[in-house]
């Protein structure tokens, strides 16, 4: 999404956002023990672990809460999950991307094509979307770890691609944390993120991200948009949904008059 309509697509996504945050640990404990079973329960050997560890911290998830699911994936509890990626279009002919970890591939298929179906979208094969997209390593800090000159210069220093500083959040925006956003190359996001976790510490959050290329400007679609993100969020498999909406001042004006 575009960042200079960040606020007017906040004020949609607040709401959505807190409904969303009841699923959230459990999703958290899942990517955990997901690592932890494929690459082994050591953060220092694993780097998948380690990224889910880092960004289970940045949403003040339970140190105990997260050593049980470390526990869990080493000890071979649990369902077999895999990584599955969908690709499809929305209204307006928005992309979509929507990434899975399931131990049920056809039952997850099967809720992600409807929610696809029920709200102006079609579900396709993969690589139909995705090239209109780059993935790319995302980290997030909180404004209030250093400025915006220092953040900048030492993600450059790091190797990163390009640092975004959100305004400070005025009263209207109390409850949301405006962010550093540093974005990487997808091979550069292993080294980046360590770089600057020495320097600030570790941040909010650490991830690979489907970016879109050119996002689309459609006023007209952006609630269809909004209510096909959020069924696919809703889809307890779900992991992450991107699209390449650019949500304008005019898409949400739209949606405030909903």
């Amino acid at each position: 999404m575009a960042g200079h309509s960040k606020w007017a697509n906040i004020q949609h996504r607040k709401g959505r956002q807190d409904k969303l945050r009841s699923k959230l640990f459990s999703k958290l404990a899942k990517d955990i023990a997901i690592a932890s079973k494929i690459g082994g329960p050591d953060p220092d050997m694993n780097p998948r672990l380690r990224l889910a560890i880092v960004n289970a911290k940045g949403q003040s998830m339970p140190k105990d809460n997260i050593q049980r699911a470390v526990d869990k994936g080493a000890g071979g509890e649990g369902d077999d999950y895999e990584d599955i990626r969908y690709e499809g279009f929305g209204p307006g002919g928005i992309g979509f991307i929507v990434e899975a970890s399931t131990d049920n591939k056809n039952r997850t298929a099967m809720a992600v094509r409807t929610a696809f179906s029920k709200n102006g979208g079609n579900m396709g094969e993969t690589g139909s979307v995705s090239f209109m997209f780059d993935q790319v390593g995302k980290i997030e800090y909180p404004l209030d770890v250093t400025d915006e000159d220092t953040m900048m210069e030492a993600a450059i220093d790091a190797g990163a691609d390009d640092c975004e500083t959100d305004q400070p959040a005025t009263d209207q925006w109390d409850e949301f944390e405006p962010v550093h956003t540093i974005w990487t190359a997808r091979d550069d996001l292993g080294n980046v993120a360590p770089a600057l976790a020495e320097k600030f510490g570790d941040a909010k959050s650490v991830n690979l991200v489907w970016k879109g290329q050119n996002d689309i400007d459609n006023p007209e679609a952006a609630a269809q948009v909004m209510r096909l993100q959020d069924a696919l969020e809703d889809v307890d498999d779900v992991n992450d949904v991107f699209h390449n909406f650019e949500m304008s001042e005019a898409a949400a004006a739209t949606l405030a008059e909903e």
